[in-house]
């Protein structure tokens, strides 16, 4: 009789566990939702393919559009902000907008001069630009009217000054040259001479090399004829301000003919 008890309320206990586990996993699982009729699915099939989702053809408006630099001149080509520091040098480029006005009648509003024998200055490093100021300054250099113009200026003009032309849109050439001379001697140069490329030193574009090194200048873009002028200068000795002299020596081991070739290429860049 007992063990008869006992096997009943084995069952009973059994059966109790078995609905509370049939309820717990009701209240865990949420229901399956019910197949679609065939119908219905195609029309949710024709709503996506009608109306993609929003996200995939509309990107944010961030990315889209950047904010602006107040006030401040920015490059065309996209140069970290940190980098145009660097190049800019210690001057306030806001204060030399108004300071350079003497200035733009001859290199341009933009920096781009329109004659071909006054250099532009577009994007050139401003502790270069104030180098060859201070050069004039010291009679390094000769410029009838530079000379004049540099010994109006005072070390803080001078830097503000150079800081607005290297935040200007950066020099570039208009038509890329297909002169194999030039392009031969600015990228591989002649060892047989001991003529080192150009871009060793002037950057693969001729756009600068590093924009915490202002010793070498933006050459990419300049014009042929100013180019070719400072070159034969420093072959003739005219002009012997660059670091070290390296300007004279390599310029000595060309010639007239290959420099043209090498002004062509570069003004191009």
């Amino acid at each position: 009789m007992f063990h008869i008890k006992s096997i009943i309320s084995a069952c009973i206990a059994l059966a109790v566990l078995l609905t509370s586990t049939a309820a717990l996993a009701e209240t865990v699982s949420p229901a399956a939702p019910k197949p679609a009729s065939k119908k219905s699915a195609k029309k949710q099939s024709a709503k996506a393919v009608a109306a993609p989702a929003q996200d995939a053809v509309a990107p944010a408006q961030d990315a889209a559009a950047p904010a602006k630099v107040v006030a401040t001149p920015t490059p065309s080509v996209a140069i970290p902000v940190d980098e145009i520091k660097l190049r800019s040098g210690p001057g306030d480029p806001v204060a030399g907008q108004d300071k350079a006005e003497l200035c733009k009648g001859c290199h341009g509003e933009a920096g781009i001069s329109m004659d071909p024998l006054i250099p532009k200055l577009a994007g050139q490093y401003g502790n270069y630009i104030a180098k060859q100021v201070r050069d004039y300054q010291g009679s390094l250099r000769t410029h009838m009217i530079m000379g004049a113009v540099a010994a109006s200026v005072t070390d803080q003009d001078l830097a503000d000054i150079s800081a607005f032309f290297t935040t200007l849109p950066m020099m570039k050439g208009d038509v890329l040259s297909n002169n194999k001379v030039g392009k031969d001697l600015f990228e591989k140069g002649d060892l047989s001479r001991m003529v080192v490329p150009c871009n060793n030193c002037h950057g693969v574009t001729g756009k600068g090399q590093n924009p915490r090194n202002s010793a070498f200048p933006v050459i990419g873009g300049q014009h042929k004829d100013y180019l070719l002028g400072q070159l034969m200068n420093f072959k003739k000795g005219i002009r012997n301000n660059s670091p070290g002299g390296i300007m004279n020596i390599t310029v000595q081991r060309l010639s007239d003919a290959e420099l043209e070739a090498l002004a062509d290429y570069v003004s191009g860049l």
